[in-house]
């Protein structure tokens, strides 16, 4: 299943979802986390591979049609030390569907730099089981039936705050990924992963996304540690922090907004 990547490229550079882009609310429009690995693809190309991308927001101002998009790249600011660029991402009527920003810094040798020293979740210690990223309010395959994931020992798959390892496909077909791209699916996965009721009353489509990044991923198996919080204002958040099997490699912020699902 992993093998069928997220888009293809048509000769005149449109990006078409494949199945794996499917989002869960709706059978024509992507899941917002392989549209913000496009983002990260344009921006890297852009800011070049002596700087790392630092930070992504994406604002996703209405959904992004599966059937094809473009993406539009202006480079901001240029220094020595950093790389700024703004992002849209056009359907192929024109329309602007999301706009992102990014930050790029300039790569260094420094030695003997001192961190933090946290708990991390082990890969080694985590089990392979079902998806649960498949509830959806369509019956189309879509993200989650092509996303691999495993679960630390004991740990309930219900409702609520959850620590899930996964391994997504490629994002580009006949493209290698970056390893910034590869977490860009996963980031985007918090209000999904820590969901405090299963989709059927209340849904919780994010509006943004914010992935910062102090680390490049050096694995294909990613983990989130996310909690999501949820209001009768009918606004909510989910915060997660991103692991590769070496450690924490960033966060990720959602603002998420709640709403009765019609049935």
């Amino acid at each position: 299943m992993r093998d069928l990547s997220y888009f293809r490229i048509d000769a005149d550079g449109a990006f078409h979802g494949n199945d794996p882009a499917r989002g869960p609310w709706s059978p024509d429009h992507c899941h917002a986390g392989p549209v913000t690995g496009l983002v990260a693809r344009a921006a890297e190309a852009a800011a070049g591979p002596a700087k790392m991308l630092t930070r992504l927001t994406i604002d996703v101002l209405r959904p992004v049609p599966l059937g094809g998009l473009r993406i539009n790249t202006d480079v901001q600011r240029d220094s020595r030390t950093l790389t700024t660029t703004r992002i849209e991402v056009v359907a192929e009527d024109g329309t602007i569907c999301a706009i992102a920003t990014t930050m790029h810094l300039v790569r260094k040798e420094l030695s003997d730099v001192p961190t933090a020293q946290v708990q991390s979740p082990r890969f080694e210690d985590a089990e392979q089981g079902e998806p649960i990223l498949i509830a959806g309010i369509h019956d189309k395959p879509m993200f989650g039936n092509f996303t691999e994931m495993a679960f630390p020992k004991g740990q309930s798959r219900d409702p609520g705050p959850k620590t899930v390892w996964a391994r997504v496909p490629k994002l580009v077909e006949g493209e290698e990924q970056s390893p910034i791209q590869s977490i860009c699916a996963l980031a985007d996965c918090g209000n999904g992963l820590s969901m405090n009721e299963v989709p059927k009353q209340i849904g919780f489509m994010n509006t943004d996304l914010t992935l910062q990044i102090h680390r490049e991923p050096e694995s294909d198996w990613l983990a989130s540690d996310s909690v999501s919080h949820w209001h009768d204002t009918g606004v909510g958040m989910s915060h997660a922090t991103l692991y590769d099997t070496k450690g924490p490699v960033g966060v990720a912020l959602q603002t998420l907004v709640l709403h009765p699902i019609k049935t």
